[in-house]
């Protein structure tokens, strides 16, 4: 079809504002969630602390591959105030 001389044309003019945000664009990246922390309250937060709070709160996490060897592994928690600012931003980025 592309190869045939067409002497009509449809013009077709879509706002991608107006459309509702997919699954995947509602999404922020660790990167995004920490860049965003960081700019906002000064806070450097790990991946693993984001984690701690998408899993505290009923996040969907995919398996974990650096699985630690020992008997019993030990976790740094997640402090207060980073918990505070995640959830801020998981708010923000309308992941809440």
């Amino acid at each position: 079809m592309s190869k045939l001389q067409s002497q009509q044309h449809i013009e077709v003019e879509l706002k991608t504002d107006e459309l509702d945000l997919t699954s995947a664009e509602s999404k922020a990246t660790y990167d995004e969630i920490k860049a965003y922390i960081y700019k906002n309250s000064g806070l450097k937060v790990s991946s693993l602390n984001i984690a701690q709070v998408k899993q505290k709160y009923g996040f969907e996490l995919r398996e974990n591959y650096y699985i630690s060897k020992k008997e019993k592994p030990r976790q740094p928690k997640c402090p207060k105030e980073k918990e505070e600012a995640i959830l801020a931003t998981l708010k923000h980025f309308q992941m809440i």
